[in-house]
């Protein structure tokens, strides 16, 4: 778990499981809204099915960074949780990579 600075423009959030991840995505909400000048990657590794109200935080999360015109990658996610982006129909709302290495790689390219 934790939040690290991958590079001077891209932020790489480890999300812990329910119900801890709620915090972790206020606390990178917080850390976009202050920067304002990062992409975001967010790893899924850990966690196993997100709340409706985790679900809103990303949500948000996503709307501060396109506002600012940066990306949020999720990476990782388990396929529960992709289920769920699937029946809420963000599974065409969120960009999903394999895995962080590939979704830190794609933004570095765009970059």
């Amino acid at each position: 778990m934790g939040i690290q600075n991958w590079s001077e423009d891209i932020v790489l959030v480890d999300l812990p499981q329910e119900p801890d991840l709620g915090d972790e995505l206020k606390t990178v909400i917080g850390i976009v809204r202050d920067r304002g000048d990062c992409d975001v990657v967010v790893d899924f590794s850990d966690v196993d099915i997100v709340t409706s109200s985790s679900l809103s935080k990303l949500l948000k999360l996503r709307k501060l960074l396109t506002d600012c015109e940066h990306q949020l990658v999720f990476c990782n996610v388990a396929p529960a949780t992709k289920g769920i982006f699937t029946v809420t129909g963000l599974d065409g709302v969120f960009e999903l990579a394999d895995d962080k290495f590939v979704a830190l790689a794609g933004l570095q390219i765009v970059s």
